[in-house]
């Protein structure tokens, strides 16, 4: 083992001796709940993870949820499903059919969100049309209605300069009316309220 390795190793053992109890059940749940077909989520590596990658994950995860060092009860099936997804890793045929896999997995979740963006696409475009469509609606009506307004103001403004003369004609007379009796329409006669001569109101004589 060269000092690299050795320091590596020694790095390992400090960061095992302060994991708890509680991080080493955390990672045995992890493996446990991983797609049993994906080794690469197993040991927590990228798709290209090179061979000296794999073995090096593979001996850190193992060490934290070794049924010696681990409490949990599934602590060795665990440990099995790391030792397993190694073993599949590091074999060329093996890595190379799970790689396939993973590729034509990805092939197809691409063409399917790329039917559902070109799905979402149609549906966001059916939607703005709808929505211009709509104000299109509200402007119409709003014009409608403004033209509408407008005619029946012009119909009110023609009909008052209609009967302008007419409304002329009838104040000249109330004017008049108001200051000299038409011909032959007899006055009222006035009433002296006071008589400069007398204390007392004069008021009208009821005759029988």
């Amino acid at each position: 083992m060269g000092s690299s390795e050795a320091d590596d190793e020694q790095l390992l053992k400090s960061f095992l001796a302060e994991v708890s109890e509680a991080e080493r059940d955390n990672e045995v749940i992890r493996i446990l709940g991983c797609f049993k077909l994906n080794p690469f989520e197993h040991l927590k590596l990228s798709f290209d993870s090179a061979p000296d990658e794999v073995k090096k994950q593979y001996r850190k995860l193992s060490l934290l949820v070794h049924p010696d060092k681990c409490k949990h009860p599934k602590a060795q099936e665990a440990f099995a499903a790391l030792a397993k997804a190694q073993q599949l890793l590091l074999d060329p045929q093996e890595r190379g059919y799970i790689l396939d896999q993973v590729h034509a997995a990805k092939e197809e979740l691409r063409a399917k969100r790329k039917k559902e963006l070109k799905k979402d696409s149609a549906s966001k475009i059916k939607f703005q049309v709808d929505e211009i469509s709509e104000e299109e609606g509200r402007l119409k009506k709003d014009e409608e209605e403004t033209k509408e307004m407008w005619k029946k103001k012009r119909e009110h403004e023609e009909k008052w300069e209609e009967t302008r003369d007419q409304r002329v004609s009838s104040w000249r007379d109330f004017m008049k009316t108001g200051k000299k009796a038409r011909k032959g329409e007899i006055k009222p006669p006035k009433l002296k309220t006071e008589d400069a001569n007398k204390s007392y109101v004069q008021r009208p004589v009821k005759r029988a």
